[in-house]
């Protein structure tokens, strides 16, 4: 077996020697002898491989934890984990993305006024749909506040409905800009433990949240669940939030393809929900915490909130179709729902649809 110093291997593998040193002491990359005498460590040339991927996914920015767990799995195995770290890491950066805009949009208002002053005309509308045998979703549209809730469990009703009260004293609150994402996360743990309430403490029963508030020339979103959010601009749909569900999480880390996804017998599993007990529930970790988002909003834009009774039986395609004929939110609001109803109305069905338009002076 031909033996390289540790000189010698750092210069081959890329890694420093007190880097070889550290994974030797965690137990990642041991060397294949250690002078009795001197404590010198040499290595064979056949672990060149696994420093290499060693020196490989340290560059990824993997954790050593995650390291140890690659390295000994089977080349599949560990291509699959090494596309999952991926996925979180650009799920992470999303996040942080999103806070940099704002913190730069924030800091940005302190230098200039508002020209523009806003006003949403709106729609809300639940539909049991043709199968199940009550409502569970609560759909809500005020002057500043939209909001679609579904409930689950033998609850669902009354935590939905919960959920969505919970929220609407921020109809008449008039936070800055600086402080609406804090005011809509303390919203958001005030409505948890409503739906708690609601729900008699049954933890098999909750409801998802998602919710725009209009401030100035700004909407705020607050996500948590798959109920969606969508803005057509421009002739363009756009989602706007990310469902946290078991399936979204499997096509995030590219172990499901999105043909897959619709039978998934998991299509339902939610990872995130108000009041229940779905594995990571609300409290349960900083992971846990809803999507908080602000965005600009413009005169023309036209914004959807619906529960997956809509978004999982109506395709993309056809729900821009809708958005972008209908001429009024009533009427969309009407014919997605008929477009729902019409594939067999297997849930229950809630949209919100508010146009963004330029108040009179």
């Amino acid at each position: 077996m031909e033996m390289l110093t540790i000189g010698a291997f750092a210069k081959a593998s890329r890694l420093s020697p007190k880097a070889l040193r550290l994974y030797d002491e965690l137990d990642l990359l041991r060397p294949a002898r250690v002078d009795p005498d001197t404590g010198y460590r040499y290595y064979s040339v056949e672990q060149l491989e696994q420093a290499r991927l060693v020196a490989w996914l340290r560059r990824l920015g993997m954790p050593l934890a995650g390291i140890r767990a690659v390295c000994a799995l089977e080349p599949a195995a560990a291509a699959r984990e090494i596309r999952a770290h991926w996925a979180r890491v650009e799920a992470e950066t999303a996040v942080r993305r999103d806070l940099a805009a704002f913190l730069v949009d924030h800091l940005n208002a302190e230098s200039r006024k508002d020209t523009v002053m806003l006003e949403l005309r709106h729609c809300a509308r639940s539909d049991t749909g043709r199968v199940r045998p009550a409502n569970q979703d609560t759909a809500y549209a005020g002057a500043r506040l939209l909001a679609v809730a579904d409930g689950y469990g033998p609850a669902g009703a009354p935590a939905s409905s919960a959920a969505v009260e919970a929220l609407k004293f921020l109809e008449s609150a008039e936070p800055s800009a600086g402080s609406i994402l804090n005011l809509l996360e303390d919203a958001v743990q005030g409505a948890h433990q409503a739906v708690r309430d609601a729900a008699g403490g049954a933890t098999e029963a909750g409801t998802t949240l998602t919710a725009l508030l209009l401030t100035g020339s700004r909407l705020a979103l607050v996500h948590i669940g798959d109920s969606r959010a969508y803005l057509l601009r421009d002739g363009g749909l756009f989602r706007i939030t990310h469902d946290h569900t078991m399936v979204q999480s499997l096509l995030d880390e590219g172990r499901l393809a999105p043909e897959e996804a619709t039978a998934h017998p998991q299509r339902a599993l939610l990872l995130k929900s108000l009041g229940g007990d779905t594995g990571t529930a609300l409290g349960g970790g900083a992971s846990t915490a809803p999507d908080l988002k602000l965005r600009d909003a413009l005169p023309g834009d036209r914004y959807l909130l619906c529960s997956d009774g809509l978004s999982g039986v109506v395709t993309d395609d056809r729900i821009a179709h809708v958005l972008s004929t209908a001429a009024t939110p009533d009427a969309a609001v009407g014919a997605l729902i008929s477009e729902a109803n019409a594939t067999g109305g297997p849930d229950n069905v809630s949209c919100v649809v508010a146009d963004v338009v330029e108040t009179a002076a």
